[in-house]
């Protein structure tokens, strides 16, 4: 067995290095909406987690500094999208900062509890916010899965060394 030689040089605790530990995981790209005072937001998420099956409970975090925050951190209810491999400019328009991110050529409706849900997305939940847990400069927001729909077409899309990116066979 070969020595990696990156276990020789051991770096202390930063944020750079939880950056480049985790761009090289591969995680499934996901997008956050809510409403908000009227107007719908959203960010892309790569944090989203399965909690619990009974009752059905999931997580993801955002930072308090996102443009989100405010609407996340005071909302009851959030739509979250399971992206596919071909929306890979839905996901850079969800993650970009400043982005009008429900305008064209995003497609989406209002939801049950007022929820913007994209259209063409491999599946959707609507889910009820049951707590936000403060984790450093994020909060760690855990929902409750009240309805959805998982019978969208297509490959998931997946976020990894800072790029989107589709599965190969």
């Amino acid at each position: 067995m070969a020595a990696t030689p990156d276990l020789d040089t051991p770096r202390l605790a930063s944020p750079d290095l939880l950056r480049s530990v985790f761009r090289r995981h591969a995680a499934g790209v996901a997008v956050i909406t809510a409403q908000g005072g009227g107007n719908p937001v959203g960010f892309t998420a790569t944090s989203l987690s399965s909690v619990s099956a009974e009752p059905p409970l999931l997580s993801f975090g955002i930072g308090t500094g996102a443009s989100s925050w405010p609407v996340i951190s005071e909302t009851d209810h959030v739509g979250v999208h399971i992206l596919g491999d071909h929306q890979q400019e839905l996901a850079a328009t969800f993650a970009r900062s400043g982005a009008d991110r429900f305008g064209a050529p995003t497609g989406w409706r209002e939801g049950p509890e007022g929820v913007p849900l994209l259209d063409d997305v491999l599946a959707w939940l609507v889910c009820r916010i049951v707590a936000r847990v403060p984790a450093g400069d994020h909060r760690i927001v855990l929902a409750e899965v009240l309805l959805g729909d998982s019978t969208g077409a297509g490959r998931p899309l997946l976020y990894h060394q800072g790029r989107f990116n589709g599965l190969r066979d």
